[in-house]
């Protein structure tokens, strides 16, 4: 879409151009939003969800908090103690501090992986109070039939990293909201997103368009790709998609 919207306004680059940008700035990016974000809930959910890549089954581990944001993801080939361990021990360490409640389903594991960290945590296990993380796989879903599957684990993992956390920059900018609210959440996003890839935005990016030939950033040859201008680009490309969008 990204190649689309630019093409629309005569910029003409290749889908592998963008894909190279993702792959160069995405998880810095990434970084930078989650350690610019506001405090996360109190109230942990997590789930798994199987994802199969050539042939093998793979486990999805995600949590998220009351609010619907994600903490953090994490791709292993088991569901069992041992990953349920590996998951927790990645959220005490990112975010410093053990949950208020943490809701799981009844997978038994998630137990013994608390008393195995010494946990004196609420936890509640019940399937019916798990939707906010069993609904925030779907994205993942939509992304990987429209991608034809993912490659790897490590495609996965590094894809959920990225795509996650510019969701929840994002995420307040839509659905039971009317339109002033939307626009005014959604310029909020835009200026975190100014922030977190470093561009005064739009004046540079005029200069970068006329003084840079985008079309040569990576020709059909595979030539090297220059993409120190991505983050600028992007964001040029999100803000005219949504100022055109309608309501």
């Amino acid at each position: 879409m990204v190649e689309e919207l630019l093409a629309a306004r005569g910029i003409e680059l290749t889908y592998e151009t963008v894909r190279r940008w993702s792959v160069k700035f995405g998880l810095g990016i990434a970084r930078r939003i989650r350690s610019t974000a506001l405090a996360r809930g109190d109230k942990w959910h997590v789930d798994e969800v199987v994802v199969t890549i050539n042939g093998k089954k793979h486990w999805l581990w995600r949590a998220v908090d009351q609010h619907g944001a994600v903490l953090d993801v994490l791709v292993q080939s088991r569901r069992d103690t041992h990953a349920a361990k590996r998951l927790m021990r990645k959220l005490l360490k990112k975010h410093g501090h053990a949950p208020r409640v943490r809701i799981t389903d009844k997978l038994k594991s998630y137990a013994v992986a608390n008393r195995s960290l010494g946990l004196n945590v609420e936890h509640r296990q019940h399937k019916g109070l798990n939707n906010p993380a069993e609904n925030s796989h779907q994205p993942t879903r939509v992304r990987e039939k429209v991608m034809r599957r993912f490659k790897s684990a490590r495609h996965l993992q590094r894809f959920t990293s990225v795509h996650d956390q510019v969701e929840n920059l994002f995420m307040h900018c839509r659905y039971n909201a009317n339109a002033q609210d939307k626009r005014q959440t959604r310029n909020q996003a835009f200026d975190a997103w100014e922030a977190v890839t470093g561009n005064s935005m739009l004046d540079r990016l005029v200069v970068s368009i006329r003084n840079t030939e985008v079309s040569g950033l990576y020709s059909n040859d595979h030539q090297r790709c220059d993409s120190t201008d991505w983050p600028s680009l992007r964001l040029i490309t999100v803000k005219s998609y949504a100022t055109t969008r309608p309501v």
